[in-house]
């Protein structure tokens, strides 16, 4: 075709990751009759879903609750379902969300208007956004006033509880997705803007989307990967060995933990066009929970105020099944074990996944009291950290190098798997302070 002089669009990226290479996602195994389920339901596979699938048993209760929250019956016109996982996309620079949303806003006969600026949406809409910039950014901030100026009877215009709850979850489980997505490096879909080019790629070099995740060049130098996990490993079994601390002492080691400093990745370019639209006060970030010197908010205890004990009975009763859906989600991620680490087989990563967990929480301000922090820091080496804490709290400042430079002898399918725990505890961590404000307010 091109010898007549016809451009053909060539794609601008190989594969559904930046990260991870294309022949590591297309093997067979139990994730191919998932992929095949997914395509005879949705007539595609993206590429969300193609890296999902490394995982089977995590990706089939993900797609139940993305069903339920964005088909089923609830509260919300789906149209407006699309529409504030949009903002919440957006709040993070996710271009590859708000495409996917945006295709299925249009499909729900949204008004294609909204797209292009917050004015042309409803005033009840508009009014989410304080809580969407609290939820991504800084969630222990959340208060009771919050919710009340959203749902009281004075409210204009009023939120009902079960329509906020769901919008809540949308934004939430949104925001925590934009973290798999760049925490993955997702190229853009094909029929996304930045997925195909006309532009022949020069020598050696193929050109990418500017809302792609940043390719760097070069892996850091490796050290030898037999120790390097060998050592882990080790540590391991001597903290499943060692001997319980003081209160006192816990306490200190999460205060250390919780205000250790770990610089982030660098600060991107302005996100693209249609993504800054849709964003009030760009400004308003992330930032560390107690920064140093300052004076920090209340910490949560996850013994006041836990998931098992109040956060999903409150979730199921205003939004039915959704408690269930989530809390199938929790518990799949938090048992999903292989027994294998980079080149060992039959291990028990329960630590290390414990670890990470608890690692989230600790970065957004929850303490669990009958966790001891040092194992944290005995296992989570810094590298790791860095990716982690990019991950969870500024998503969009995740870089290839940064991806490959922790586990360096891991299967890309066990660095998913912590894009998973980190994907998990995030959103837990957000609803937690939410569904706290809510149950103030109803009391």
């Amino acid at each position: 075709m091109s010898e007549e002089g016809i451009n053909v669009p060539r794609a601008l990226a190989s594969g559904p990751s930046a990260f991870i290479p294309a022949k590591e996602l297309l093997i067979d195994g139990p994730n191919q009759d998932i992929l095949i389920e997914s395509f005879l339901s949705l007539g595609r596979v993206d590429h969300l879903t193609m890296v999902m699938a490394l995982h089977p048993a995590y990706l089939s209760c993900y797609q139940r609750t993305q069903h339920a929250l964005l088909e089923l019956d609830g509260p919300l016109p789906c149209h407006w379902r699309h529409y504030i996982a949009i903002l919440a996309a957006a709040r993070h620079h996710c271009a590859y969300l708000v495409h996917q949303h945006s295709a299925g806003f249009l499909e729900a006969g949204g008004e294609e208007g909204w797209l292009c600026s917050l004015r042309h949406a409803p005033t009840k809409l508009r009014s989410l956004q304080t809580l969407n910039k609290l939820l991504a950014h800084r969630p222990w901030l959340i208060t009771q006033q919050h919710i009340q100026e959203l749902v009281s009877p004075g409210a204009e215009p009023r939120w009902s509880l079960a329509e906020l709850i769901h919008a809540v979850i949308l934004m939430a489980h949104t925001h925590s997705l934009c973290s798999f997505v760049w925490g993955c490096g997702l190229n853009p879909e094909p029929d996304h803007v930045g997925g195909y080019t006309f532009q022949p790629s020069s020598p050696g070099h193929l050109p990418r989307s500017p809302h792609s995740p940043a390719h760097e060049d070069g892996r850091p130098e490796l050290v030898d990967g037999e120790v390097e996990v060998e050592l882990l490993m080790k540590r391991m079994v001597e903290l499943q060995q060692q001997q319980e601390c003081t209160q006192e002492e816990m306490v200190t080691r999460f205060e250390r933990e919780r205000s250790e400093s770990i610089p982030t990745a660098l600060v991107r370019g302005a996100p693209p066009g249609l993504v800054l639209c849709l964003v009030e006060e760009p400004e308003f970030r992330y930032e560390d929970f107690a920064p140093r010197g300052e004076q920090s908010p209340h910490i949560m205890r996850a013994q006041d105020y836990s998931w098992e004990d109040h956060g999903f009975s409150l979730v199921n009763r205003l939004l039915p099944d959704m408690g269930q859906l989530l809390d199938e989600k929790f518990q799949v991620v938090s048992g999903l074990t292989y027994h294998r680490m980079a080149m060992h087989e039959d291990v028990d990563t329960c630590t290390l996944r414990k670890a990470l967990w608890n690692y989230i929480h600790c970065l957004y301000g929850i303490r669990y009291d009958d966790y001891d922090y040092g194992g944290v820091n005995v296992l989570l080496e810094r590298s790791l950290k860095v990716f982690v804490k990019t991950m969870a709290c500024h998503p969009e400042q995740t870089t290839a190098r940064i991806y490959h430079a922790f586990w360096r002898h891991f299967r890309h399918s066990e660095k998913v798997h912590a894009n998973l725990i980190v994907m998990e505890a995030r959103l837990q961590a957000a609803l937690l302070y939410t569904l706290r404000a809510i149950t103030y307010y109803m009391r």
